[in-house]
């Protein structure tokens, strides 16, 4: 018997779709209690739309639930971020958040049709320990730099060390570190610290 070959398959974009029974309270709770975006509408009154995170997009029509054994999953910048906003907006929640062995710190919560949707980001300090010898370095940086990197490592709960190890580690294999939360994160952390300056500006640094 011929096997055929497995075909080549683009596919740019994977878009879950929930049955819903009221496509505007559905709308109303994904975007107020749970943060989506509304994408579009289609009908009038709607029978289909389009919530999303980014350029994560999951679509509800308009159905009869079928909530059992459907779970959805969503790997995002920020799960503690968005685990409080969730809790703050009374969103069932149905399993709490925590460091998972696969390596995921996830949580997840229960919508109004009873739907499961996990939440989570990934844990990179997860696998085997890595043995090191750490040196001091005489290191001076510019004092508001110096604020935001301390104000960085406590909101990725990691040491000023460890930050800049990361960062450094990156650098060094030509991608950077941060997701496009924590980015948004450190524009806030440039304002707060009042850093007026380009990425280039080191160059032009000179010590009083």
């Amino acid at each position: 018997m011929n096997t055929a070959a497995t075909p080549f398959v683009e596919c740019e974009q994977v878009h879950a779709g929930l049955a819903v029974t009221d496509i505007a309270a559905a709308i109303d709770f994904y975007t107020k209690k749970l943060g989506f975006k509304l994408a579009f509408t289609w009908g009038d009154p709607p029978t289909f739309a389009g919530v999303n995170f980014d350029k994560v997009q999951m679509f509800l029509r308009k159905g009869t639930p079928d909530p059992k054994g459907c779970v959805v999953y969503f790997l995002v910048g920020d799960a503690d971020q968005l685990y409080e906003f969730h809790r703050a907006n009374d969103v069932t929640i149905a399993e709490p958040i925590d460091d998972r062995p696969y390596g995921i710190r996830d949580y997840v919560v229960r919508d109004l049709h009873g739907y499961y949707l996990s939440f989570g980001h990934h844990l990179f300090n997860a696998g085997p320990s890595i043995k090191i010898e750490r040196v001091d370095v005489p290191v001076r940086l510019e004092k508001r730099l110096a604020a935001l990197l301390e104000d960085l490592a406590k909101h990725k709960r990691m040491s000023v060390n460890s930050c800049l190890e990361e960062m450094l580690l990156h650098t060094n294999d030509g991608v950077g570190p941060h997701t496009q939360t924590t980015l948004r994160h450190i524009q806030e952390l440039k304002k707060k610290h009042g850093i007026d300056y380009d990425s280039h500006a080191s160059y032009r640094f000179a010590e009083e």
